[in-house]
């Protein structure tokens, strides 16, 4: 445990000693993310080696100017690759290196961690694994010994280390494309830019993840996989999100605690007021907390336990993986609701049904409709704005006749009203009046407001995919079933409450301000 974290244990964490924490360990982390020169050690010729893919992922990101940082291979036995050098230890590399990964045999790591610290390397990602997961605690230990008497911060071992997605580093050992029927697929993609950090204990699921958000067009700015946790841990990487204008929210799947989880909570706690935290647990179950162990060294513990912890520090818990994503991509772009009343606005009657069973089930507000929003609809009715078979109970279904000015002037109302704290949107592109154009148009009233809204297009068809985008493309979540609207938007009212009870809300939503388009 840094210094840093027993003295959490020991004072009151102000605003101000929050801000010397998380600048602290800016400092010290800063090459992960932004090196000036990366060194792999363990750069390979054998094409189904992590060492040379890593190398290779890495000298392309450079190629095509997304790397900024200088990259050198090292290997014991010397020689070239890609056309680059490889120095035979990353003593004989000419220039300054600050950030090290190292991906060898775990019995030569200590080794190569001396030769890091005689280089003045400030941090290393050390992929390999055969540490404290498979019994080895001594060797691990070893490690961190090393890392301490040179001040060399650790992600891992036994994870991927770090992927960001804006200064291209990236030392993930899985290649973007592999061969089927002679051609060539991708496999492993990395997601675009954007506003979440996703921290993983396990690399698989992490990799497994990135692949679900690029599919879906999520952005991601910061992966890191950090295994074993030796050093680098939750909260280290939340004191740096804090002050990181590229993170809006983050996103945490943790199977075990190494250690005291008290600095976790606190600084989670104060870290909460700023900025959104989503936590999917493994090993919530016997069986679950068995395989834990064998995983990745940690202890899962009583899962009532960590609920506890994780409502303290007013994280948002997730049942599963659909919910893990669905939520956070919810938190990054809506700001948080006032309140649990909402409204949903249809023209599926049946699609607005599930959702209202699905909010009243998971104790959201489906109110009936305010009378002063009532009277307002009634008005665009009888002004042919809204369709006369149109009915108000809430949900507000403007049936199958709805077209673009039908939701302009349906929105434009339940935005305005008090009553209403976050708003549900089913968007059904099959009806012959709606216009693709429609989207475009309600988002620029939703921009004006402060107030959640997520939407719905149920299908698989290109339209149904495409609506889907556009609204994403302006910050409002879409998703492709009524019950998973329901469930993001419950994640943007329980954090609201949260900051409520608090007392932080309401200068929360003074500063929040709508995520620019990447």
């Amino acid at each position: 445990m840094s210094n840093y974290k027993e003295e959490l244990l020991q004072h009151e964490l102000t605003p101000e000693t929050l801000e010397e924490y998380s600048e602290k360990v800016r400092r010290e982390l800063k090459a992960f993310f932004e090196p000036e020169a990366i060194a792999v050690i363990g750069a390979s010729r054998d094409v189904n080696a992590p060492g040379w893919v890593i190398f290779k992922n890495l000298l392309e990101n450079k190629e095509k100017g997304w790397l900024k940082a200088d990259v050198y291979g090292v290997n014991i036995k010397g020689g070239e690759l890609f056309g680059q050098p490889l120095y035979r230890s990353i003593l004989d590399v000419p220039s300054d290196v600050d950030h090290a990964v190292i991906v060898i045999p775990a019995k030569y790591v200590p080794g190569a961690m001396e030769e890091c610290g005689k280089k003045g390397v400030k941090v290393a990602s050390i992929i390999s694994a055969g540490f404290s997961e498979i019994g080895n605690v001594e060797l691990e230990k070893r490690v961190v010994e090393v890392a301490r008497k040179y001040g060399i911060r650790i992600i891992g071992p036994n994870g991927l280390g770090v992927f960001d997605a804006y200064s291209g580093v990236d030392t993930m050992f899985l290649p973007y494309c592999k061969p089927l029927n002679g051609k060539e697929l991708l496999a492993t993609p990395r997601p675009k830019k954007g506003y979440i950090m996703f921290i993983s204990q396990s690399g698989a699921l992490g990799v497994s993840v990135l692949d679900y958000m690029y599919g879906e067009g999520i952005g991601v700015s910061k992966f890191i996989s950090y295994g074993n946790k030796a050093d680098v841990d939750e909260v280290d990487m939340l004191l740096y999100a804090l002050k990181d204008e590229t993170v809006r929210v983050v996103m945490i799947y943790l199977e075990g605690l190494k250690g005291d989880g008290r600095p976790l909570v606190k600084i989670g706690k104060e870290f909460s007021k700023h900025k959104p935290i989503v936590i999917l647990k493994g090993g919530r179950t016997k069986a679950g907390a068995r395989a834990t162990m064998s995983h990745t060294a940690s202890l899962a513990g009583n899962v009532k336990i960590y609920q506890v912890a994780f409502e303290t520090m007013g994280a948002i818990m997730a049942d599963d993986l659909v919910e893990f994503l669905d939520v956070t991509k919810a938190l990054a772009f809506q700001p948080p609701a006032r309140g649990r009343n909402i409204a949903i606005v249809t023209n599926g009657g049946g699609a607005g049904i599930l959702a209202t069973d699905k909010a009243e089930k998971i104790g959201l507000n489906v109110i009936p409709t305010p009378e002063n929003l009532l009277a307002k609809l009634k008005k665009a009715q009888e002004e042919g704005k809204i369709p006369p078979v149109a009915t108000f109970s809430n949900p507000i279904d403007l049936s199958g006749s709805a077209s673009n000015e039908s939701y302009i002037a349906a929105i434009e109302a339940v935005m305005e009203n008090d009553d209403i704290h976050a708003v549900l949107i089913i968007g059904l592109h099959h009806v012959p009046l709606l216009t693709s154009s429609f989207v475009d148009e309600i988002a620029q009233i939703i921009k004006k407001y402060k107030k959640p809204v997520v939407a719905v297009d149920i299908g698989g068809a290109d339209m149904a995919n495409w609506v889907r985008d556009r609204f994403d493309y302006h910050g409002i979540p879409a998703y492709p079933t009524p019950e998973r609207g329901i469930t993001a938007l419950k994640a943007l009212v329980e954090y609201g409450e949260w900051l409520k009870k608090e007392g932080v809300l309401e200068n929360y939503l003074q500063k929040w301000q709508p995520p620019t388009s990447l």
